[in-house]
Parts: C-alpha cells; sequence; structure tokens
C-alpha cells in the first residue's frame, strides 16, 4: 500500500488549480472553435475540436511535468535523459495532422473539408499552448479563427465565393429556367 501511495502520490511541479484551469481553458477555447464548425453543419464539430484543444493541452502540461519529474533528477538521469519540450509540439501537430486528414474527402474532382481540417489543427496548436501556459496565444488564436471562419465566410457568400454551394444537393442548386415551346 506504501508503494501505491509513493507512486501515486508525487506532487505535480504546475499546481492543480493552474492544471485544472489550462485544461478548462482548452476546453472553452475548443468549443469556441467547435461551435462555429457544428452551427455551421461541419464534419467535425462541437465535440471534436474540444477533444482536439484539450488532448493538446494535456500533451502541454504533461511536458512541463516530465522536464520537472524528479525521477529524471535522481543519480545522474538527468544527463543521461535528454528533454525536448519540442518534441511535444512535433508529437502533437502529427497527432491531429492525422485526425485533420481524415475530415478531408477528394470527391467528384473537387476538395471538401479542408476548412475543418485546418481547424483541427489550429484547435491542437491552441490547446497546447493553452497547455503550456500561454493563455494569450490561445485566446488571440481563437479570436483569429472566428474571424477567419465568421468573417470570411460573410464575404464568401457576399461575393458568392462560398464553398456551401458545393454541399448543397444538385437538385437544390439555381439550374437555368427553360423555355416553354408551344
Amino acid at each position: 500500500m506504501e508503494q501505491l501511495v509513493e507512486e501515486f502520490g508525487h506532487p505535480t511541479y504546475t499546481s492543480f488549480p493552474v492544471i485544472v484551469a489550462r485544461l478548462l481553458l482548452a476546453t472553452i477555447f475548443g468549443a469556441v472553435i467547435g461551435f462555429e464548425r457544428e452551427w455551421r453543419n461541419r464534419p467535425a464539430g462541437l465535440r471534436t475540436h474540444v477533444l482536439v484543444c484539450v488532448a493538446a493541452a494535456t500533451f502541454g502540461i504533461l511536458t512541463i511535468e516530465i522536464v520537472h519529474a524528479p525521477m529524471f533528477a535522481a543519480g545522474g538521469m538527468k544527463e543521461m535523459v535528454k528533454v525536448d519540450p519540442i518534441r511535444a509540439v512535433e508529437a502533437v501537430t502529427a497527432g491531429v495532422a492525422f485526425l485533420a486528414a481524415g475530415t478531408i474527402l477528394f470527391a467528384r474532382g473537387e476538395v471538401q473539408g479542408l476548412t475543418t481540417g485546418a481547424g483541427m489543427w489550429l484547435a491542437g496548436a491552441i490547446g497546447l499552448a493553452a497547455g503550456l501556459g500561454f493563455w494569450q496565444i490561445a485566446g488571440f488564436g481563437t479570436l483569429l479563427v472566428l474571424v477567419v471562419l465568421g468573417l470570411m465566410h460573410s464575404l464568401e457568400v457576399k461575393f458568392d465565393l462560398s464553398e456551401d454551394k458545393r454541399d448543397e444537393k444538385p437538385e437544390a442548386r439555381k439550374a437555368p429556367a427553360k423555355s416553354k415551346r408551344a
């Protein structure tokens, strides 16, 4: 029993309330992005973006904890183990890119889901920023996502450049009026 308490009872470098705040922040930012995608009826919505953001934040927090883990400092282990926090960024980038690629389809000569894939990739970066404690970067990144997804969508619709035309069923598109011959 003592071994279990020792194994699971060691303190973290980052205080628990800070960890909770970072994960909640990632949840909120992921939900904001996911809500916009859900509202536009896109393949990856609220839950997906929240999960991507929280997962990336968790990896960020784990990176901080690994760098400060006491097990690597004892007995000269610090010199033997090379800790590189950038590897966490690379791992999150690769993992989220894999998920995002799954949302991209090539059908009938058109690419669909590219914006959703890019949004998931950015949600991973925002989550990582929140997990590492860079709330300013995470917050401003989320604001920029909303500007790009919302404002740019409005401009695309206004200038008839919207991707939404591709999502319509062929019979719903406006067909040229047929002339009636008597």
